[in-house]
């Protein structure tokens, strides 16, 4: 789910001037782009360092490709129920969704 949030906050906001920052407490998704893990899933084909495929390949591919092509786009990484109000409201919404309330 973290990658989709993040693939859709970058689509949502694709019209924006200046740089975005996704701010996650998801280290998958901000390890990805902070550390390139992505170059290294693309020269071995879509495998991680295991050489198993990369799950979510789908919504990996098309997040890579937006990023690259705003070239403006920063990974912070924030912890998980740490008192931050805007992942705080984000898990609410999530939980709220996985119930059918959302």
């Amino acid at each position: 789910m973290e990658v989709s949030a993040a693939l859709f906050a970058l689509r949502a906001h694709h019209d924006v001037s200046g740089p975005i920052e996704i701010r996650s407490d998801s280290t998958y998704v901000v390890h990805c782009f902070r550390d390139q893990w992505w170059k290294g899933w693309q020269m071995r084909g879509w495998k991680n360092s295991q050489r198993k495929p990369i799950a979510n390949r789908d919504l990996w591919e098309p997040f890579i490709d937006l990023v690259i092509a705003r070239g403006d786009v920063n990974f912070t990484w924030v912890k998980a129920h740490s008192g931050e109000p805007m992942n705080e409201l984000v898990d609410a919404l999530a939980v709220a969704a996985s119930l059918g309330f959302a």
